[in-house]
Formats: structure tokens, C-alpha cells, sequence
């Protein structure tokens, strides 16, 4: 089909499960893309989340590339507020080196947990991603040894140095992102999975309003969606309960592990709660092989997006890893 297809892992910790499982099981999973043909396998930051367990994607990442092949990996997303511009740049080209022409480097700037969580990483001085447009010119400069001559830190060197660095992908979900990755004519990549509403129109505005650079010299827009597929719908519409419940759970500030398919089915709610769990849905995509794939095609026309990349968790790690597997049977990804 031509068409690339990718996945996103926030390294899940399902209740009865922990976090050091949750890790082995997202090395399993990238195995079992590498695999199956997915194109790229990026993994999240969050901090002091119960149900995800990687605060260090950039670690992660080098073990799930040292346990693969083909498969490119990278992440989805470095948040960029927390650290030295510098300091990135020097892990990332040192990934590049390690695993050439296999790292993306993509970066957000949302706290990725509580705000005192963020204040406690910024040592109490967190300013809700103030300088991210000015973090991001920093890392490309380092990354690609082009500070402007005038900068403070121009005769600065990222180490170790090479004629390659990483492609840079610019991670959103509101307008911000894509209109600066428009602007410095990086990457782009929309999470549809955290705003169903207006992605498309921020994609194809990034798109219209992209500035060729050093780096890329066309656009380049992907859209991350939540999938849950199954050999038949209402197998799916079963497994989507885990993740209703587990986002009215978020909503109640109730910081849990995923939620069980036993714990979700024996789980009552009140109207109110119902009434938020189906103004959730939109932000997932479920349903049996072919209607997930009609699904994800018309989301992709929608967005002009080149690639999708899918995100999928469940209250079990098996019917996790059976959604990528038919998927990938659906879109004969090779």
C-alpha cells in the first residue's frame, strides 16, 4: 500500500504488573515490530505517571535499537524544557553514531506529569516551555555545528562530531508545534491521540506555511492515533473499556496503573461519568482490521499526513501486541 506505518509506546504498566515488566515488554513489542514491518518506533517521556514507566526515553531507546534491526527508533518525545539544549544534542549524536541511520529525534514541551513533578525536575524553576522555540534553534545548531558566529556559544561543539545527526521532529497537539516546525522547517507530528479536534487543520496549515531549511527541504507531517483492533468489533469495543476507564480515572486525578479488563467490566458509573467516557472517543479508533484500516486512511487523507503512527494500549500486554499484528496483516507491511 505504500503507506508507512509506525507506533508509538508510552511503555504501559498494566495493573498486577510492574514497571520493570512494563519496560521488557515495550523491548517485546519493538522486537515484534521490527518484525512485522513497522517503519519507526518511538517511545515517550512522562514523570512520576503509575501507568507509564519510562521517564528516560533516551535510554530506552538504546537498548529497544540494540534488540532490533531495521526498524528506526527514536522518540516521541524528548521534553526539551527539562534539559540543556547542549546536553541533547550530545546523547543524540552519540545514538546516531552508535545506530546510524536509525535515530529520529522527536521533541515536546508539555510537563509530562504533575507540575510539581515538573518543578522538582527544573530544580523549582520549570517555566511552562517559556524558551522552547529558542531550545529548539539551540539543538539544531549544536546538532548540526551552525550556531550563528554572534552566539554566546558558537565556538561550543557537540561531541561526538560526524557529518550525520538525527532528523528533528516537532511534537504537538495544539497549534504551537507546527507552526514552529513550519517556521525552522523541521518535522512535524500531530498526536490526534491527546486532540481529536483541529489536527488536520494544524497539519495542513504547517504544510502551506513550511520554510525549506538545511534540514529538510519539503514538509513533512505524521499523525499519531489510539488504536485498539481486534478480530472482530465488539472484541475491541470490549478492550476499549480499559482505556475509558482508565481516562476517567485521569480526569478524577487518580494516578493508577492501566486498569485490568476485569477491573473495567465489574466498574459501575454514573451518568455524569458515562457522558465524559463517551466525549473521550473520538480520540480512539476501534473496531475489527478493516474498519480500523477504512479508519486510519481517511485520517490520513484528512491530515495530508505521509505517515500514521499508532498507539495502543489495553489492560492486557497480549491483545496489545495481536491489534499491532493485524495491522500489520491488514496493511501488509513488510
Amino acid at each position: 500500500m505504500n503507506l508507512r506505518l509506525s507506533i508509538l509506546d508510552q511503555s504501559p504498566v498494566i495493573s498486577g504488573h510492574t514497571p520493570a515488566q512494563a519496560v521488557a515488554q515495550t523491548v517485546e513489542l519493538a522486537q515484534a515490530a521490527d518484525a512485522l514491518g513497522y517503519h519507526r518506533y518511538w517511545l515517550a517521556e512522562h514523570h512520576a505517571v503509575a501507568a507509564l514507566a519510562d521517564p528516560c526515553p533516551e535510554i530506552l531507546l538504546a537498548r529497544v535499537a540494540s534488540a532490533t534491526a531495521r526498524i528506526r527508533v527514536g522518540t516521541g518525545g524528548v521534553l526539551l524544557p527539562y534539559y540543556s539544549a547542549l546536553k541533547v544534542a550530545e546523547v543524540f549524536r552519540m545514538l546516531e553514531a552508535l545506530f546510524p541511520g536509525r535515530i529520529d529525534l522527536g521533541l515536546g514541551r508539555a510537563p509530562g506529569g504533575d507540575l510539581l513533578t515538573a518543578q522538582a525536575l527544573s530544580n523549582g524553576a520549570y517555566s511552562a516551555a517559556d524558551h522552547f522555540a529558542e531550545q529548539v534553534q539551540d539543538l539544531v545548531g549544536f546538532l548540526d555545528d551552525a550556531l550563528p558566529a554572534e552566539h554566546a556559544y558558537a565556538r561550543v561543539k557537540a561531541m561526538p562530531a560526524g557529518p550525520a545527526a538525527p532528523p528533528i521532529w516537532l511534537l504537538g497537539s495544539s497549534d504551537y508545534s507546527g507552526a514552529l516546525a513550519a517556521v525552522l522547517g523541521l518535522r512535524f507530528a500531530f498526536a490526534h491521540f491527546i486532540n481529536a479536534q483541529g489536527g488536520d487543520s494544524v497539519t495542513r496549515a504547517y504544510r502551506e506555511r513550511f520554510r525549506p531549511s538545511a534540514r529538510d527541504a519539503a514538509p513533512h507531517a505524521l499523525v499519531c492515533v489510539f488504536v485498539i483492533c481486534a478480530e472482530t468489533a465488539a472484541e475491541a469495543e470490549k478492550l476499549a473499556s480499559c482505556v475509558d476507564l482508565r481516562r476517567l480515572q485521569m480526569a478524577q486525578g487518580l494516578n493508577t496503573p492501566i486498569p485490568t479488563l476485569a477491573q473495567a467490566e465489574s466498574q459501575r458509573y454514573s451518568e455524569r461519568e458515562l457522558a465524559y467516557i463517551r466525549s473521550q472517543r473520538a480520540r480512539t479508533v476501534t473496531g475489527d482490521p478493516s474498519q480500523v484500516r477504512e479508519r486510519l486512511l481517511q485520517l490520513r487523507e484528512e491530515f495530508n499526513a505521509d505517515e500514521l503512527m499508532i498507539l495502543t494500549i489495553t489492560g492486557d500486554y497480549a491483545s496489545r501486541l495481536r491489534s499491532y499484528q493485524l495491522l500489520a496483516q491488514e496493511f501488509q507491511l513488510q
